[in-house]
């Protein structure tokens, strides 16, 4: 039994599982590998300086949290004292998506657009709560047979990922809690995308 179906049973009312919930996932956040997080943003500034792509993929919920990563780095973190980051998500366009999903199948549908669009020196950031989405897998496969960077987000116990990225931050919980998983994936968002748009515009106003 997992967190959320022992929360279910154990509780007395619906607040009883949202205080539940949120304790539990107050708990995963402070578990998580700090000095990771740290790596990631260094790796994610680097990518920015040098003008190269950081690319994000998922699928289902992970593939909003895509959406919602290019989102916040391209235009969130936007500053006037550092470069403008170039992020993409590839889980946006519809008609690309059913065009490779139809002549090439659900496992290329990220792989045929990186084919077009990955550089040599690009970021791919792949996001799976099990680690383990074929289509996710390939694509970490070939950015880093072409050069790339390529970082994990993951959950349970972080699967094939874990050890496939240069660098994976792994939300570690019992297996089937995809919610919490996600959320802290949106957490870390939030965290390094601050982050970078505080740095930029706080340490350029102290050296005017």
């Amino acid at each position: 039994m997992n967190n959320l179906d022992r929360f279910f049973v154990e509780s007395e009312s619906v607040a009883q599982y949202a205080r539940q919930y949120i304790e539990h996932l107050g708990r995963l956040l402070t578990q998580l590998d700090f000095p990771a997080v740290e790596r990631f943003i260094e790796l994610l500034d680097n990518t920015r300086r040098k003008g190269q792509t950081v690319f994000f993929v998922g699928n289902g919920g992970s593939a909003a949290t895509a959406s919602h990563w290019a989102n916040d780095l391209s235009i969130g973190a936007r500053s006037e004292a550092a470069p403008c980051f170039r992020a993409l998500s590839l889980t946006d366009n519809v008609p690309i998506l059913t065009a490779l999903g139809n002549d090439r199948g659900y496992q290329d549908l990220f792989v045929g657009q990186l084919e077009a669009l990955f550089r040599q020196g690009d970021m791919l950031v792949g996001i799976s709560a099990s680690g383990n989405s074929p289509n996710v897998l390939r694509a970490v496969e070939y950015a880093n047979e072409h050069g790339g960077t390529t970082v994990g987000l993951t959950g349970f116990d972080g699967g094939q990922m874990r050890s496939r990225c240069h660098l994976c931050i792994n939300v570690e919980t019992a297996r089937g809690e995809y919610g919490p998983v996600e959320d802290v994936h949106v957490v870390l968002d939030h965290l390094v995308t601050s982050y970078l748009k505080a740095r930029d515009r706080l340490s350029t106003a102290g050296n005017s």
